[in-house]
């Protein structure tokens, strides 16, 4: 039987991640993944391949909307949707070849296979092929992740009623896509195929999209894929999801309590996530689950029974590869008698539309339930030079602020680049900057990091220079 220090059940970014970091420091580690190809959802059907539609489909949209006001002409161009897809998989495979690499260079050992707890340290690999193995382990992660959620009334088809995952491997550009659900997911690929030329019609329960972000910035993006062509319908409970042929009708009660119905050739059903857990067998090793399926940790990622730990999406928290990443290095480093450092707060939230919007820290929601006395400083991305350069105007940066102290609680933006903007924000709160400490910072012109110093100057003394 073989014996392992750390084993690691999972190999998306909570994984691979925690075994890179456990072999750094001396274990000897084993990771178990069930599919023939590692990097999780993440890498194989989830933040990896909808960023290449995302970036093939905004290139798509330039070349018909926006390069003749920059001079280039061109014919009108067409969308090869088998290249798209062949190219989305050529970063897919790319991707996950590289951890392939990655634990070779760490004398990481990979077994492939579907793996279940016998006890609380032995561990067996079920192989596609039914051959199994155990292997005995001193520590464990559970890093199994999630997979789409759905409504008990759908039935998801694969073909027309699809998830996310099918949405990543379309044949054609839908002609009418409606998209149950208003959250990252099916924004982002809404966006996708809007650009495409599909009708796309987001259809959600809640009274705003993107509901866990700060509200300015579901109003702005609400209002940005309005003028896209996006059309929304909130406040609105669906009820049935039916397929007749190449028709799906959704029927659903709208806010004022009436019946309503939509109709499209696909229907992409984006509720969330649910946690994973499927096969794993954790009642052998005697890990408790919580009420929604997810495995219960302490502070410290640890499950009831001492020598297990879970983390990523079958844990509390937000569903964010970065999330599971950071979490898979504090086990290890934890388990090697380090004091690693995770904080909540700061981790960003991304949708990847265009414009981007990024969040992190406190929204202004937020800090009114909690009755904190704060103060706003906004800048439109307009006002700034660069985004004129380059076309992208629309939306803002959002500082908010201690009244008090000054200090920065919360830092949200739509517009380019707020993906990677975003860090600056999270930076300075981690380091507990103020307003002021920001505003007096030399930034480079012209840049679009520029809009986060005029809001800073807009929060803390409300001088912004160019608004």
């Amino acid at each position: 039987m073989s014996q392992f220090d750390v084993t690691i059940i999972g190999s998306g970014p909570g994984g691979y991640v925690a075994a890179i970091r456990a072999a750094q420091l001396g274990f000897k580690t084993a990771l178990i993944e069930k599919y023939s190809t590692l990097g999780g959802t993440c890498l194989n059907v989830g933040c990896i391949p909808s960023k290449a539609l995302l970036d093939t489909s905004e290139h798509f949209e330039q070349a018909k909307h926006s390069f003749a006001n920059h001079g280039i002409l061109i014919d009108e161009p067409k969308i090869d949707v088998e290249r798209m897809i062949a190219r989305k998989n050529e970063v897919v495979d790319q991707t996950t070849k590289g951890i392939v690499y990655l634990m070779d260079k760490n004398k990481v050992t990979v077994f492939h296979g579907v793996g279940s707890f016998e006890s609380a340290t032995q561990i067996k690999v079920t192989k596609q092929d039914g051959s199994s193995e155990i292997i005995e382990s001193k520590y464990s992660i559970i890093a199994t992740g999630s997979k789409p959620s759905s409504l008990p009334f759908i039935t998801i088809d694969k073909e027309r009623i699809i998830t996310s995952t099918e949405a990543l491997n379309m044949k054609e550009v839908p002609k009418k896509l409606l998209v149950i659900g208003g959250g990252v997911i099916g924004l982002e690929l809404g966006s996708v195929y809007l650009r495409l030329g599909a009708e796309v019609t987001v259809i959600e329960f809640m009274d705003k999209i993107i509901p866990g972000m700060d509200g300015a910035l579901s109003k702005e993006l609400q209002k940005v894929l309005k003028k896209q062509g996006m059309k929304f319908e909130l406040s609105t409970a669906v009820s049935a999801v039916e397929r007749t042929g190449d028709t799906v009708k959704v029927t659903a009660k709208n806010k004022k309590g009436e019946e309503v119905s939509f109709e499209g050739d696909y229907c992409l059903v984006s509720v969330g996530r649910k946690p994973y857990t499927d096969g794993l067998a954790v009642e052998k090793a005697g890990v408790d689950l919580d009420e929604r399926g997810k495995v219960k940790v302490n502070d410290h990622l640890q499950t009831n029974v001492a020598n297990i730990y879970a983390i990523g999406d079958v844990v509390a928290g937000p569903m964010l590869a970065h999330k599971a990443s950071e979490e898979g290095v504090f086990v290890v480093e934890s388990l090697a008698g380090q004091k690693p450092h995770i904080n909540y707060n700061l981790i960003p939230g991304v949708v990847y539309t265009w414009p981007e919007v990024a969040g992190v820290g406190k929204t202004e929601e937020q800090l009114k339930e909690a009755g904190v006395a704060y103060k706003v400083g906004n800048f439109p991305m307009r006002a700034l030079g660069r985004s004129r350069a380059s076309g992208d105007t629309d939306g803002f940066v959002k500082i908010i602020a201690d009244e008090k102290t000054d200090e920065i609680l919360g830092f949200h933006m739509i517009g380019a680049r707020a993906a990677d903007i975003v860090h600056e924000g999270m930076i300075g709160m981690e380091y507990r900057a103020s307003a002021e400490d920001v505003a007096m910072m030399c930034f480079a012109h012209p840049t679009f990091s520029e809009a986060v110093k005029e809001a800073a100057l807009d929060a803390t003394a409300k001088r912004p220079i160019h608004m």
